[in-house]
């Protein structure tokens, strides 16, 4: 079962959970992020590793 939970607050894309698994993140803000977001903010941290 796929459902939508929300949008994505960097690229306003839609967030699904999938069988009870949430294909996204939320972040320490506790905003949603798509997980493409979430990669490329991890690569731009500093603290991120490469």
């Amino acid at each position: 079962m796929r459902e939508p939970v929300g949008k994505c607050v960097l690229c306003d894309k839609e967030v699904h959970c999938e069988d009870g698994f949430l294909n996204g993140v939320i972040g320490e803000d506790q905003k949603l992020r798509c997980f493409d977001c979430e990669e490329k903010e991890k690569k731009n941290s500093p603290t991120g590793s490469s």
